[in-house]
């Protein structure tokens, strides 16, 4: 299993995302090293240069580490991704 390698905060990027997607989310950023209390849930990152932003989608975290900031605004590379595994009733599972 790959960890992440950060220096806090990892932002994790969550736009209304249910709140089963939400905690799996965090669950599995807990499996990958993240400590819980390193993690800032927003919708609006101050992300600087070199920290780890976490976009959350149905099926698949996409972690990424940001490479150049313009106002507001931030660009970052994909390190990896995790996948996010459903049961066949839909609810996520813990495969590691």
């Amino acid at each position: 299993m790959q960890k992440i390698d950060y220096k806090a905060p990892v932002w994790v990027l969550n736009y209304n995302n249910p709140k089963p997607l939400l905690d799996h989310a965090i669950h599995m950023l807990e499996r990958h090293g993240v400590k819980r209390e390193d993690m800032e849930i927003t919708e609006t990152p101050t992300a600087k240069i070199g920290s780890i932003v976490v976009e959350i989608w149905p099926y698949e975290l996409v972690i990424g580490r940001v490479r150049s900031t313009r106002n507001d605004s931030f660009i970052s590379g994909t390190e990896f991704t995790i996948e996010l595994k459903l049961d066949e009733n839909g609810n996520y599972v813990d495969y590691l």
